[in-house]
């Protein structure tokens, strides 16, 4: 039992564990503690000495991504007991990437703030975050960063392959791909409905490289997950053990005292940013690997993801920026530590990982046993990284383009704008099939950004006007300050800042003004005069604030713009500033 060992250099002790501050006093406070514990049927003998190890659980009815949570979670607890600690599940924040409305990007700052709540106000010593679906990966570590006791993260994994008719479906990736074909009048409506039954066949996250993937493997290479867990598909027997291991190793690292503060390093989210480039990463991997640096007190920014773009090539040959393969195929070849692997020369190998030991040890005799899933640096899918940043008089703080899942013929382009204020305006345009539109045109969407949305929803993949796509178009230029999942694609502009709603550039731009794109430069402009903008500006009306109470009205008011990570202003506290332990009288 960890806790009977011999205590060495720098590593606790009973008697410094958090909870004993609960569970150890002589007084009335801690008999209440004691008493109430007993009331569940505990012993004390369960308790005392062993550290007390929180189990977030992310589990909900409206959840598919983690509907394995709810017999997984006995299995973390397995781990815990096995290896000498006491495990409490506190239930938190689902944040359904499939059911939340408006998006869930309206409340990942919740699940921060709930996750750094939970672990400061109970008597834990260090949890194990389980999640996976989208926002709930960087909620959860948000929060744990902000509270600093020793956490490790327990990715969902991701579902198994879809399947419809022989053909191999990818979850989004294939969703929009056969919506267009229906569209197009290429498909039926049953086969339509076959593709709605079988893209989704077993609990887990996005099987394609969407957001959920990007940000499991991203806190992989950060150091937050133990070697390789981030690629374990959910339904894969490995998946219990790992969270049987999950367990067992939180609880050696409560001994040890091992801290985010000592694995989140800036080298730490260098790698990250690294892996991400060269798996073909979600554009939304930006927002949120910016926020978790910066609650790290680490200054990560656009420029380090356009370093990365230049110096990485895509290697992970995964579905929407690869052209077949799926997250199971990419266990299968190796996963993420024979990724890393093969961008060994891109990586800081000495940063410390919650496994004890470093990058540089987890890979170590990693292999790829699928050359054409996971490529070399020298045979890439693409020869840049996955994500460029794009600046210029639309987005002086920076926009953000995907060109490796784009048609390459958009990556220089200038077309006149056609501007739409609201979705359901823009909805209404494209679905008319006698709408005189040609590819060359660019579709804007703005007040879409992270207030205007509100919360920057998932809508910048615009959808391809019907008349282009009964022509055979499948891609055009289209712009927005929102966002776009991880498993879209397409010539798609995002995450324009400063966003419309507050006064951005993008504001200001007109339908028949040229919006000119030059990928490989990383410029982003329309063609309209300083002297004109000028004009525009002064006649520009700020729209009517939205939210007069509540959650809505306190996210508007704090809300960070994309090129900040779109935290809350009031959550970023460096490590040298902490809240306080709660006082217990």
């Amino acid at each position: 039992m960890a806790d009977q060992s011999p205590p060495s250099a720098g590593r606790k002790t009973p008697e410094t564990l958090r909870s004993r501050r609960w569970f150890g006093p002589a007084d009335l406070r801690s008999f209440g503690h004691r008493s109430r514990a007993m009331q569940m049927g505990y012993a004390p003998e369960e308790w005392t000495g062993k550290p007390v190890i929180a189990i977030l659980n992310t589990w909900s009815d409206l959840q598919p991504c983690h509907s394995h949570f709810k017999t997984r979670v006995e299995d973390v607890k397995r781990g815990i007991l096995m290896a000498g600690g006491f495990p409490v599940e506190l239930p938190a924040l689902s944040v359904s990437e499939s059911f939340v409305k408006p998006t869930t990007m309206m409340y990942r700052n919740m699940l921060a703030m709930e996750t750094e709540e939970l672990l400061r106000s109970h008597p834990v010593d260090g949890a194990v975050l389980m999640g996976g679906c989208d926002k709930t990966t960087p909620g959860l570590l948000l929060g744990a960063t902000s509270m600093n006791i020793p956490v490790i993260f327990m990715p969902a994994g991701p579902m198994l392959r879809g399947n419809w008719g022989g053909k191999i479906l990818g979850s989004g990736s294939d969703s929009w791909k056969y919506w267009d074909e229906l569209r197009a009048g290429k498909i039926t409506e049953e086969d339509w409905l076959g593709v709605e039954g079988g893209i989704a066949r077993s609990y887990g996250t996005c099987m394609t490289m969407g957001t959920a993937s990007t940000m499991t493997a991203i806190a992989e290479a950060v150091g937050m997950v133990l070697p390789g867990g981030s690629s374990i598909p959910a339904a894969d027997a490995g998946h219990i053990r790992l969270a049987s291991e999950c367990g067992r190793r939180i609880v050696e690292m409560v001994w040890e005292d091992l801290t985010p503060q000592k694995i989140q390093t800036k080298p730490a989210f260098e790698n990250a940013i690294a892996v991400a480039m060269a798996m073909g990463c979600s554009t939304n991997a930006i927002i949120h690997l910016i926020a978790m640096a910066r609650r790290a007190g680490q200054e990560i920014g656009l420029e380090d993801f356009e370093r990365y773009s230049r110096r990485v090539p895509v290697i992970g040959n995964v579905r929407p920026t690869g052209s077949t393969y799926l997250m199971e195929d990419f266990f299968y070849a190796g996963g993420i530590r024979a990724l890393m692997g093969n961008i060994r020369d891109h990586l800081h190998l000495d940063c410390l990982t919650v496994s004890g030991r470093t990058i540089g040890e987890n890979i170590a005799g990693a292999k790829v046993y699928n050359e054409d899933v996971i490529r070399t640096t020298s045979n890439p899918i693409y020869g840049e990284g996955s994500l460029a940043v794009l600046t210029g008089n639309l987005a002086p703080d920076g926009c953000v383009i995907k060109p490796a899942a784009m048609d390459q013929r958009f990556l220089k382009h200038s077309g006149p704008a056609v501007v739409f204020d609201d979705y359901p305006s823009l909805k209404k345009a494209v679905d008319d099939e006698t709408w005189d539109i040609t590819p060359d045109h660019v579709l804007v969407l703005r007040n879409a950004g992270p207030q205007g949305g509100p919360g920057m929803p998932e809508w910048g993949m615009l959808p391809m006007p019907k008349a282009l796509l009964k022509q055979g178009h499948r891609d055009m230029l289209r712009m927005s300050d929102a966002r776009m999942s991880g498993t879209s694609y397409g010539a798609c502009i995002l995450h324009v800042a400063p966003e419309s709603y507050i006064g951005g550039p993008l504001a200001l731009l007109r339908t028949g003004d040229i919006v000119t794109m030059d990928v490989d430069a990383r410029t982003i402009r329309m063609e309209v005069s300083d002297e004109e903008l000028a004009t525009r500006r002064a006649a520009w009306i700020p729209p009517e604030k939205r939210f007069e109470r509540g959650y809505g009205f306190m996210f508007t008011k704090h809300i960070q713009q994309a090129d900040e990570g779109c935290d809350f202003d009031f959550l970023r506290t460096d490590f040298g500033a902490p809240v306080t332990e709660p006082v217990i009288y």
